[in-house]
């Protein structure tokens, strides 16, 4: 007898928890270097109100800390060189993460808190925060997988964030902060690499071509409804070379444990098709700003030639044996955790360290930051 959807879903949580914390991979991508921000910095002398955050694990700054799911990093290692240390804060690093980095990149602050944190203050809200949910997918079935927030529920969040700061600071002031804010999306590794290529449920109905064609319009529509709330300073993120994180590798790697050429496929094809719905979006709406990110590119550099940035390992994370721990399978107990994550690009076997993380944003932003104003 076939097994029900609802033993297949919680079959499925415990086989890959161990991938899907990861969201989005790495990809890392995102932001500048954290010494380097200023305000002065930004063209034109433009300030920024707040910085607004979309996505998955590589932006969840521990959203996932508040919600019923396995997706969670909420203790150590995680957290390891944050602050003064050994502070797991729901970041899946061992520091800080794009959303941070970013959010001083712009000169906001130096920390993007996540938005479910009970102890938010108003000036946490009028400056930003982010909506990001380790796990979650442009495919509203890769959050469901996972029991984790989806897009259109952290749309849901931003409608509601809009409400409280028009509460406490009126109309006019909260279409200035909607309007003028850097929006940043780093989401859809996880659709790619586990709804897809771990799961049957969407091999069924799509082929890759048609899948990314779906994940596209998914997420077509999703920049459209940010439009139609306010939202014009809009920086999206294309998926990363996922087939070389390293659980991929030894996941479909075989022996040799080598990036996944499939998976990598994929990525490089939704990431045109991306790349493509948002120069249509810039021509529809030409007041606003649609600015993609491209990180592939740059963290296959950093792989190839990972010297040159300053890393010695690639292959694996430093949380224990680094092949496949993740999540809450990079824990306390986690065995041959390396105390040089220095040399590491991965932090675990799905997201990169907090260094790779600062990289990574110099060679994917600093050449974009212009094209938001």
């Amino acid at each position: 007898m076939r097994p029900s959807l609802l033993l297949q879903k919680l079959l499925f949580q415990l086989s890959q928890a161990i991938l899907w914390c990861c969201s989005s991979i790495l990809i890392i991508a995102i932001i500048i270097l954290f010494q380097h921000v200023s305000a002065e910095n930004l063209p034109n002398n433009e300030t920024v109100p707040a910085v607004i955050v979309f996505g998955d694990s590589i932006v969840d700054s521990g959203n996932n800390n508040y919600i019923s799911t396995i997706v969670k990093c909420d203790f150590s290692p995680y957290g390891r060189d944050f602050g003064n240390g050994n502070y797991p804060t729901g970041r899946f690093s061992n520091g800080l993460v794009p959303s941070d980095i970013i959010a001083a990149r712009f000169g906001v602050k130096k920390l993007l808190p996540p938005y479910l944190d009970p102890n938010l203050l108003l000036e946490d809200l009028l400056t930003g925060v982010s909506f990001a949910s380790g796990g979650a997918g442009y495919d509203p079935l890769t959050s469901k997988l996972m029991s984790v927030i989806s897009l259109t529920e952290q749309l849901n969040m931003f409608k509601e964030y809009i409400n409280k700061i028009k509460e406490a600071v009126g109309e006019n002031r909260t279409s200035m902060i909607v309007s003028k804010s850097i929006y940043i999306i780093c989401i859809g590794s996880d659709d790619i690499a586990n709804t897809y290529v771990q799961t049957p449920f969407r091999k069924i109905q799509y082929d890759i071509p048609s899948y990314t064609d779906f994940m596209a319009s998914e997420a077509s529509n999703f920049f459209q409804e940010l439009y139609k709330l306010g939202a014009r300073r809009i920086g999206v993120f294309g998926v990363p070379v996922i087939g070389c994180v390293p659980s991929q590798r030894t996941i479909s790697g075989g022996i040799l444990r080598a990036c996944s050429y499939s998976t990598n496929q994929a990525a490089i094809l939704f990431n045109s098709k991306l790349s493509n719905q948002m120069d249509a979006l810039q021509k529809k709406f030409p007041d606003a700003r649609f600015v993609y990110l491209d990180s592939y590119n740059p963290f296959l550099d950093m792989l190839q030639n990972p010297t040159k940035y300053g890393f010695a390992e690639v292959e694996k994370g430093c949380c224990g044996t680094g092949n496949i721990e993740v999540s809450i399978l990079c824990n306390r107990y986690s065995l041959n955790t390396c105390s040089n994550d220095s040399d590491y690009i991965f932090w675990d076997s799905y997201h990169p360290t907090q260094k790779a993380y600062f990289v990574l944003s110099s060679l994917i932003l600093d050449h974009k930051i212009k094209d938001f104003f």
